[in-house]
């Protein structure tokens, strides 16, 4: 079963939308305690780093988040705000994030490579895997994903990026440490690529 975190923030029923689509087992839960079993998560976000990590603590899913994610290493996927609240903190706000893969979330127009682009980097665009992993499988070419942020996230260390795409400079769209994985586009608005990697990220919980 993949479980969809409704903390109050992300278009979760699309993501349900998509597993329907593929014949995969996936509910939308509203409450930590629907979270026990499921076999892989899905953590959408959308709006300000820090309006997220309130939603996040106020809503009191965060404990049993640690709980699955970090001791029994369930694979969670973090899309967009919820790829950012993995990292350590933000520039955007001063609440910490979940930290379970090291990283700072940066504004792009902060980068000196940016240039002149328009914020936010908004529409399609094509990524490039960096290294094989099963999230990228039949994506290790000619990937394209839907991307609407202002954000993004610089991973502490190299090992952790899956893939990069370019808005000006070339940046991490996705990452993973373990059973974490986070990525910046939106693939419940990216058509068959988006239902792709949906799918792979089921395999990888054994959906």
């Amino acid at each position: 079963m993949i479980s969809i975190v409704d903390y109050g923030l992300g278009n979760v029923q699309a993501f349900a939308n998509v597993y329907k689509r593929l014949g995969i087992e996936a509910c939308v839960v509203s409450s930590a305690e629907e979270l026990e079993n499921a076999k892989g998560i899905i953590l959408p976000g959308v709006g300000a780093f820090d309006h997220a990590v309130k939603m996040l603590a106020e809503s009191g899913f965060r404990p049993m988040l640690e709980e699955l994610v970090v001791k029994r290493e369930v694979p969670v996927l973090g899309i967009c705000v919820g790829m950012q609240l993995l990292a350590n903190g933000s520039d955007e706000g001063d609440l910490q994030g979940l930290g379970w893969v090291p990283g700072q979330v940066r504004n792009l127009k902060t980068n000196p490579d940016f240039g002149n682009d328009p914020l936010p980097h908004m529409g399609w665009n094509d990524v490039h895997a960096t290294k094989a992993s099963p999230l990228m499988r039949n994506l290790e070419s000619d990937a394209r994903f839907y991307f609407l942020h202002s954000y993004y996230f610089e991973s502490a260390t190299s090992d952790t990026a899956l893939a990069t795409v370019n808005y000006g400079f070339n940046f991490t769209a996705m990452v993973n440490l373990k059973n974490v994985y986070g990525v910046q586009c939106h693939p419940e608005k990216s058509h068959r690529w988006g239902a792709q990697l949906l799918k792979n990220f089921a395999e990888i919980g054994g959906c």
